[in-house]
Parts: structure tokens; sequence; C-alpha cells
């Protein structure tokens, strides 16, 4: 099971237009990563995606085209209501189970990782418990694990003894990266999660929370109680993860990703080929993009379905999305072009990254707050769908509200 993010508000203004699970990262929509990796998984026998959106038209062309490409079951299933990490497949559990399966994954869609999922269960097999949970966990530096779920595990073992979610001070350098293996038993401790809210409800009878004890969140109501058990281990992976949670860590994540291809899929990077656009590093270009052989892309970047690229245009660590047109001579750098937008000759549009300290292994992306002191922090710079950018002006760690027609520079601004 893929759980989808419920209302993507940090990844405004782009998950105006599509769910936030289908913005291309690395030139493919975000969950059809994590679907690349189950479907590998061998005795996979179905996929559901469980989510608070309504069924869209973009949602079930994607289902319907990953089924075939993919060759597995794919179901989407709509919460009610927001239910949290575990409310949901607490809520879904009959059709989890309908199958039979013996174990499930269930992974955050708001992730980016490498998937282990085939080294989780390996994992699991090697501790010859059939019955135990498996949370993935990667190594944080100690001040920014204070914002993840924090495991504390036997060294030995690998057993989970203390699971603490942001905790107020350091607890342990080991964090939960939203991608688990369980076996239908977690039900059972859902379900008591459960009952005791209801239990609460019925305390409080005076206030209207009629929906409280679904909403059921894994980490700090599951996990909590179950670590010291010894029903919960922890897989740590060296491989690569990071959050997607705002439109800025997309272009990070692009870059793992993007990396990646090179083991797994060196079919979707751009080569240079004589005649071609000049390509430095990781580019993914979509085939009907039309790109002049005078420009220069990359590292990192990804280019959509039928974008224009004019002559002697310079386009680095950015994602250019489907219908965008760069005309020429524009240089577009740390930057997401929303759909069907056009930057005019000559304009410059840039922003500033939000990566991890890249003398850190253990660094992670830090979720930053849009604003501080009251300023717009200097970040990606954003451009909404249908946005049009005149000739010859610098837009600089800007975001624009789709469906914008700018007439000069902005420098730090939210236009809306």
């Amino acid at each position: 099971s893929v759980l989808l993010p419920s209302a993507g508000t940090r990844f405004r203004p782009l998950s105006f237009e599509v769910p936030k699970p289908l913005f291309p990262v690395a030139g493919v929509p975000m969950v059809q990563h994590h679907i690349e990796a189950c479907a590998k998984v061998p005795g996979m026998k179905e996929i559901l995606l469980m989510g608070f959106y309504q069924p869209h038209e973009a949602l079930s062309r994607f289902l319907v085209s990953a089924q075939q490409e993919f060759k597995i079951p794919i179901r989407y299933l709509q919460e009610y209501a927001a239910l949290g990490t575990g409310g949901g497949i607490y809520h879904f559990r009959d059709q989890i189970l309908s199958g039979g399966a013996e174990a499930f994954f269930v992974l955050n869609a708001d992730v980016c990782s490498e998937f282990p999922l085939q080294e989780m269960l390996e994992f699991r097999q090697r501790h010859g418990d059939a019955h135990s949970f498996v949370i993935l966990g990667t190594t944080a530096n100690r001040t920014q694990a204070l914002n993840y779920g924090c495991i504390v595990a036997n060294a030995d073992t690998q057993e989970v003894q203390h699971y603490v979610e942001k905790p107020s001070t350091f607890v342990s350098e080991i964090i939960n990266c939203g991608i688990y293996l369980f076996t239908p038993a977690i039900f059972q401790h859902i379900g008591e999660v459960f009952q005791r809210n209801q239990q609460e409800l019925v305390l409080e009878e005076n206030s209207n929370g009629w929906q409280r004890a679904e909403v059921i969140r894994l980490e700090q109501d599951v996990f909590t109680a179950l670590a010291g058990r010894g029903k919960l281990y922890v897989y740590k992976t060296d491989g690569f993860w990071s959050q997607i949670k705002s439109a800025g860590s997309a272009i990070y994540a692009s870059r793992l990703y993007l990396n990646q291809y090179s083991k797994s899929h060196p079919e979707r990077l751009a080569q240079n080929k004589p005649g071609g656009p000049v390509i430095r590093g990781n580019v993914y270009i979509h085939p009907t993009a039309s790109i002049d052989s005078t420009a220069v892309l990359g590292p990192n970047v990804s280019i959509g379905e039928g974008v224009t690229v004019g002559a002697g245009v310079r386009v680095r660590e950015s994602i250019v999305l489907h219908g965008a047109s760069l005309h020429d001579h524009t240089c577009v750098l740390n930057t997401i072009v929303g759909w069907d937008s056009t930057i005019g000759r000559w304009a410059r549009v840039e922003g500033t990254p939000s990566d991890p300290n890249p003398n850190d292994p253990y660094a992670k992306i830090d979720s930053e707050t849009l604003f501080r002191d009251g300023r717009l922090t200097p970040s990606i710079t954003i451009l909404g769908c249908s946005v049009t950018i005149p000739a010859e002006v610098i837009i600089l760690n800007s975001i624009v509200l789709p469906h914008k027609e700018l007439s000069r520079s902005y420098k730090n601004q939210i236009i809306l």
C-alpha cells in the first residue's frame, strides 16, 4: 500500500494542478518510483494507493497506464476523511487482507528512496520471526534527527527498544524512513489504539469528535507502544533517502533519482550527440521535447513533455514541466517551471537551493519554513502553471502563482 499525503499544502502552487503524488520527479510521477520498486518484489500480488484525493481524471489515467506497464493490479482507495498513517490502512484492512497476503509493505508517497524492499524481506527472514514488523531506518545527523521519528535499537538484534516521534532532545540518529514491512498482525495493534480512542471519546462526550477515534498515526500511536515488545525491528539502509515535503525538495529528489538512473534506467538519461544540445551530468529529456542544439542543460535537469527550449538557453538544477517554453538565451537555475509557462528571451529565473550540507554524509533536507523573521526564506523559484515571464527580466527566489503575466523583475516575493 502506498499512502498518499493528504493536502500537499506545502507543495503549492504546484499541487493546485495535479495531486502531489503525480508530480513528476526525474521525469516520472513521484509515486511511480514506489510502484516500480513494489512491482520488482517477487510474489507481489497487487498495489493499493490510499489517500484522501477525489478520484481525479489524471489519477485514473495514471493507474491505467501503470497497470499496463508494470503488469500488476493497482487500485486507488479513497478515504472519507484524512485518517492518518495508521487510520487509513486500518479502515481498508479488509481490502489489504482480501488477497490472503502473508505480509505487505506500506510506503509513504512523499519520500524518495532506493526502496530496498527485497532487503527488508531478507532481513526479516534472517531474524527468523515471521510475525515481526520492520521499519526502514537511515542515519541522520544529531540536530536534524529531532525533526523525524527517532529509533533506538538493540545493536545486536536491531530490535526497536524506543520510538519517539520528533523528540525535543536527542534520542538517536537513526530515523524512520516511512517505509514499513507488516504482517496482518499489525491490525490487532492498530485496533487496540482504535478501541482506546473510542473509550476516551466516550469519556469526553461533549466533544463532537465522531471522527477522532479513526484518526490513528502509526508513528506516535502504534510504534511507540510496540517498541520494546519484541515485535518491531529496524532495517538500516545506506541507500539514498529524502522527504519530498516542499516543492523545492523535489529538485533534490530528482537529483537522487537521476543519479540512480545510471544503474537502473540508463535509457532515461540524455546523452551528448552530434547536433544535439550540450548535456552536463544527469539530465532527463522527454522524447517529445524540442531542444535547440546550442542549449546547455544540466546537471540535474528534467525536461517534460512537449517543452520547447530555444537557442543558447542554460538550464541547471531545475524541473521544467510539460508544455513550458524557454525562449532564446534564457537562464533557468534552481527553479521549477510550471506547466505551459513561458519565459521570454534573455530573462533569468533563479532560486536558492535548499540542499542538505554536501560535506555531511548524513545531512537531510531541512523542511524550511516559508517565512523567517517576517521575510520570505530564499528558496527554489517556483512558477505555477501558465505563468508568463517577459523578456530581459530577472526573477529571483520567488514563488509565482498560476496564470500570472509578469511585467517586471521580482526578488524574494510571492506573487499572487
